[in-house]
């Protein structure tokens, strides 16, 4: 049931994001949308019945959207020649990065319990978003370096602009 409820909440978020918001709404929305991600999970320290812990688990999903904000400024501060291996390492590093949290939620789970676990990973990640929260505002795109190319070699040198 918390498996349909997620899908259900990456359906009500994702789609309309990436459809309906032009970019500079989906910046906007990009923190609040992180935060959304780990918020709702807060509840489970309360132990929550099920009806309302499914409803986290929904609520929370939609926050997945974000992941298309922070790919969108990725992309504006990635050379176009290397977008494919900066989209592999991103998808790499997310991917490692929950591995390690749900070895760490288990790890936590087994002298206490599912619901400190879950609230505990969730605090750190609030925590977390609020910190990254400040580096992550403003127009990537005015911070992209220009590639220019070096006299006598194909490599080119990154500069600001």
């Amino acid at each position: 049931a918390a498996l349909r409820r997620g899908s259900l909440g990456m359906l009500m978020g994702a789609p309309p994001t990436g459809r309906l918001l032009p970019p500079h709404r989906r910046e906007r929305l990009a923190a609040p949308l992180r935060l959304l991600l780990a918020a709702p999970y807060l509840v489970f320290a309360l132990r929550p019945p099920l009806p309302l812990a499914l409803a986290a688990v929904a609520l929370a999903s939609i926050g997945f959207s974000a992941t298309l904000a922070l790919q969108q400024r990725l992309m504006a501060l990635t050379p176009d020649e290397m977008s494919g291996q900066a989209l592999g390492l991103h998808s790499s590093g997310m991917l490692t990065m929950q591995g390690v949290s749900a070895a760490l939620a288990g790890a936590l789970a087994q002298p206490t319990s599912p619901a400190v676990a879950m609230a505990t990973l969730a605090a750190v990640s609030v925590a977390v978003t609020l910190a990254l929260a400040p580096g992550l505002r403003g127009d990537p795109g005015a911070r992209r370096p220009h590639v220019v190319a070096s006299e006598g070699t194909a490599e080119g040198v990154a500069r600001e602009g």
